[in-house]
């Protein structure tokens, strides 16, 4: 197993504990044969590459010159290691200063060496629970390993092969059809970073400063996640109300988190209905079933595998992603619909014309504010 931590893995998390409790408890995929593994590798690659001229040419989005990111074809251990990766990127600044503040505080060291330990396991769980349920994923402040090149600017296009046989199977529908389908939302997000060369920092930008508001103290972190465990086995301390079932992102977020997770909100809303639309409107082009894979797919998103599932996807919040996507697709809808391709498009022009969560509800307040003032 590549190393992920390396001196990190003995600070506030244990990268490569988290990977080896996933990996170590992920769900083995569908049983194929290696010849028929090797094939849909094969045809992913090939869609991946195709879904890149449908979507563009639908858009009418066009990356930069040599703004180009590779598409990776991963198992669920590889999904795995790709996010601990990612995720160890984007929180160092929080850890480094929470790692400071623990080292200055009374029985730092022992908090550190044991919190380390449980976070990595705690970790882990939760990327073994999510590696069964992703089937693709723009990666866009991934860093490069040795198994896992990144872009030269940064990110990388993942497909989850696995997951993707077994829900076709699942879903019984025509599996070249579906494998294409897949790789066209994934596409959309690859073209969105890639044509858009403010779009990442912007994001990375919200997302340290809503990193930045955190309490750095140790105490009062474990505090927030023991609230959350709390949430999770359906009790809470004597005499508080019932919190109405809040997600654990809700659970350890300050008022100020709330405001810029708003703004985040807006925008993965924008990229995930985006991406849905794309989607969608090229299908009938190059999908021939794409109206049966839609609605066996919405129905699928929509119930969740068990009681279990329902539970975890409340807590971590998943049901909101589910709304982002439903928003944010009728907000392109009705932009498209008033101001055509070419007037949704301003949506990328800067930060400024990214809607506000508000907007993403009233796509008409947005075309107001940006299509109709830029005209006057």
């Amino acid at each position: 197993m590549t190393s992920i931590g390396g001196a990190a893995s003995s600070g506030m998390v244990d990268w490569n504990l988290a990977v080896a409790t996933a990996t170590r408890l992920v769900r083995p995929g569908p049983e194929v044969s290696r010849d028929e593994a090797r094939a849909v590798v094969a045809e992913l690659r090939r869609h991946a590459k195709a879904s890149e001229e449908h979507v563009r040419g639908f858009t009418r989005m066009a990356s930069e010159e040599g703004a180009d990111t590779p598409v990776l074809v991963v198992d669920r251990p590889g999904w795995v290691r790709a996010n601990v990766a990612g995720f160890r990127e984007l929180l160092k600044p929080l850890l480094d200063k929470m790692e400071q503040r623990r080292g200055a505080s009374p029985g730092g060291a022992v908090l550190g060496a044991v919190g380390g330990k449980v976070t990595g396991v705690e970790l882990g769980m939760l990327l073994s629970f999510m590696s069964s349920r992703v089937l693709g994923q723009y990666e866009t402040f991934a860093p490069a390993t040795r198994d896992l090149p990144a872009g030269s600017g940064g990110g990388r296009l993942l497909l989850v092969a696995p997951n993707i046989v077994h829900v076709e199977r699942e879903l019984d529908v025509d599996p070249h059809d579906f494998r294409l389908w897949v790789c066209l939302h994934e596409e959309t997000h690859r073209t969105q970073f890639t044509a858009v060369p403010w779009l990442r920092d912007h994001l990375e930008g919200e997302v340290q400063s809503f990193l930045g508001e955190t309490d750095v103290d140790p105490m009062t972190v474990l505090e927030r996640v023991r609230e959350a465990a709390q949430t999770l086995a359906g009790g809470r301390p004597e005499g508080e109300e019932d919190d109405g079932g809040r997600s654990l992102v809700e659970l350890v977020q300050t008022p100020a988190q709330r405001e810029i997770l708003g703004r985040l909100t807006a925008v993965m809303s924008l990229l995930e209905g985006h991406a849905d639309f794309v989607m969608d409107g090229v299908g009938p082009e190059v999908v021939p079933t794409v109206g049966e894979i839609r609605e066996k797919f919405q129905q699928r998103r929509a119930k969740g595998a068990s009681r279990l599932d329902l539970a975890l996807r409340k807590l971590l919040g998943l049901d909101a992603k589910l709304r982002q996507y439903r928003d944010g697709e009728r907000f392109v809808r009705a932009v498209v619909d008033e101001v055509g391709m070419d007037g949704f498009n301003r949506v990328w022009t800067s930060p400024n014309t990214l809607p506000t969560k508000t907007e993403i509800a009233k796509p008409a307040d947005w075309i107001a504010r940006v299509h109709r003032k830029s005209e006057s």
